[in-house]
């Protein structure tokens, strides 16, 4: 039965870090990701794996080796820990060596099985030269690059839907014609300065569920009238799109969310690309209704693959 396939999920205990209390950023929402994934049932559909840390001559693919070293030491100036908005600690050092080997992992399983997903990741606004808006390394950008250096794919599609502009991304990669960025977000938002790109798509304050799937939609064939072929599809299913999210200014219902995310899913896996989620980002003092939120990518993540291998299914028997 296609019911007893289980898809990779990536995650890691040490993906919590502290925080002052009244910090901005719901540092524990990892864990609480994952007991919301067990109570709900969620996990069964899934095998779960861990990253192992990188070593800062890792991260030198995508990030300059002085702000690596700086960081890893607790050595930045203030002012750069200001701009990063978190405050250093062993955890949170531990932490940003597991968290782009997670996303590097689940990359790996999805150019397996097809899916997988990381309960972290979308850390887009890590620059090659330092860190900002709570993303100290960039994630998303180090498997990319990775997987591209090791001829294991020729190009990654980085399809963002954080509600915040991927900057440090689309910077990353300028120069980098290998690695395709889209980034879908509300076009007056964090960061004030823009990157710039393959592809940026600014949605208005307020826009609701229809419209922002219509937009959604139309994204997707514009890629594919492109003729974009990409191995694999680094997806970042942020949910600070959401109505009551307090960083966020669009109105998506975590019904919408769910929408967006299987079709997001539906689309490239219907092309046969491998897909690899991330959670991006979502705030709010709420951590259980904010894991809520982020759990919807594993369960359209199920629900769409299951949906795909029951089409298979029925297409071997018929040709039987």
């Amino acid at each position: 039965m296609w019911l007893e396939l289980l898809l990779g999920l990536v995650t890691h205990p040490g993906y919590d870090f502290p925080l002052p209390t009244g910090h901005r950023f719901p540092a524990t929402k990892f864990s609480q990701l994952m007991t919301i994934l067990a109570q709900d049932g969620v996990l069964k559909g899934f095998t779960q794996y861990q990253p192992g840390a990188l070593t800062a001559k890792d991260l030198s693919v995508v990030h300059c080796p002085i702000y690596v070293s700086s960081f890893l030491n607790g050595t930045l100036s203030a002012e750069a820990m200001r701009v990063l908005g978190l405050n250093w600690s062993e955890e949170l050092r531990n932490r940003s060596l597991l968290a782009p080997a997670g996303t590097l992992k689940a990359a790996r399983l999805a150019l397996i099985d097809g899916i997988a997903c990381h309960a972290a990741g979308g850390t887009h606004h890590a620059h090659y030269n330092h860190g900002a808006g709570y993303c100290v390394f960039n994630d998303l950008a180090y498997a990319a690059r990775q997987l591209v250096n090791e001829a294991i794919v020729e190009q990654v599609l980085i399809f963002d839907c954080d509600v915040h502009q991927g900057d440090g991304t689309a910077q990353i990669f300028a120069s980098d014609d290998r690695i395709f960025t889209c980034s879908l977000h509300c076009r007056s938002n964090y960061p004030t300065r823009r990157a710039l790109s393959d592809l940026d798509v600014e949605i208005e304050i307020g826009t609701g569920d229809d419209a922002y799937l219509k937009i959604l939609e139309d994204t997707l064939i514009l890629i594919k009238d492109r003729g974009l072929q990409p191995d694999l599809v680094l997806y970042d299913a942020g949910v600070d799109v959401h109505v009551d999210d307090s960083l966020g200014r669009l109105a998506l219902s975590n019904a919408g969310i769910r929408a967006r995310d299987e079709m997001v899913i539906r689309h490239f896996r219907g092309q046969n690309c491998a897909v690899a989620t991330v959670i991006g980002g979502g705030y709010g003092p709420n951590i259980e209704e904010l894991a809520l939120r982020h759990s919807q990518v594993f369960r359209a993540a199920l629900a769409v693959e299951g949906a795909i291998g029951d089409r298979l299914m029925i297409e071997n028997l018929a040709q039987e």
